[in-house]
């Protein structure tokens, strides 16, 4: 490995290997040793680019006889810690994340709801599913938060554009780790009547798409996010993105 010395070079090298899928989730690469002989790298250099991998998450090292290097594919966790990051750098408030969410989702809606008959069918027994998991975790506010976090995330999926569903799973995680510290602030912001209301409010959603009723449908999602944006996030909406503690 001439000429590779550099932990850069390293890093790509593995990163590479994971991102392309040849190494998924919960692989090990072995111990620093195998690595060392494997790559023909010094141990300084191999252990910087571990480093670097480590800091974007998609590796850890676990110490000891039977740690090593495991891999980790790329999610939303990553990509959200890295834009939390640069939007506490911008001073972008959290109003500013949620109204982007509020932008995307009504437009996902409108969407799914002018998909065919036969693929709206499909998309409204998913959501009611989904539906259907928050019902059953309602009392649980994390658990809650979870299934109401893949309800919004699968909205978008479900309007078919690979890249938007990618950025609203990205608004979500940050999005969902602010309500989660709003709420421990402030429990009543995230009781179980609100919950509720924000199952009626999807359930009736899913009636709106199932009709095919686009235009409903869309309007009815852009008040919603509206009502929800205010009711969660409430005081801490004007306050710059500040998440670094709860990943």
């Amino acid at each position: 490995m001439a000429g590779r010395e550099k932990p850069q070079q390293i890093a790509d090298e593995l990163r590479a290997l994971i991102v392309s899928g040849e190494l998924t989730e919960g692989d090990s690469l072995g111990h620093e040793p195998d690595l060392v002989e494997r790559f023909g790298v010094s141990r300084p250099s191999l252990r910087e680019a571990l480093r670097i991998l480590e800091a974007e998450g998609l590796i850890s090292v676990v110490r000891g006889l039977r740690g090593g290097v495991v891999v980790h594919e790329p999610d939303q966790r990553m990509t959200a810690r890295t834009a939390a990051l640069v939007l506490q750098a911008r001073n972008v408030s959290l109003a500013d994340v949620y109204d982007a969410r509020s932008i995307i989702e009504p437009a996902a809606v409108r969407a799914v709801a002018s998909l065919p008959a036969r693929g709206r069918k499909t998309a409204v027994a998913e959501l009611r599913r989904l539906v259907g998991e928050q019902v059953e975790v309602i009392e649980d506010p994390e658990a809650f938060g979870q299934a109401n976090a893949r309800f919004h995330a699968r909205l978008v999926e479900l309007a078919g554009n690979q890249t938007l569903g990618i950025v609203a799973e990205m608004l979500n995680e940050i999005v969902a780790r602010a309500v989660t510290a709003v709420s421990q602030e402030s429990p009543e912001r995230d009781s179980v009547a609100t919950r509720r209301r924000g199952i009626r409010s999807q359930e009736r959603l899913v009636g709106l798409v199932e009709a095919g009723d686009v235009a409903g449908a869309e309007e009815h999602w852009r008040a919603h996010m509206a009502v929800v944006g205010r009711v969660m996030l409430g005081q801490q909406a004007t306050t710059v993105i500040d998440l670094m503690d709860h990943y």
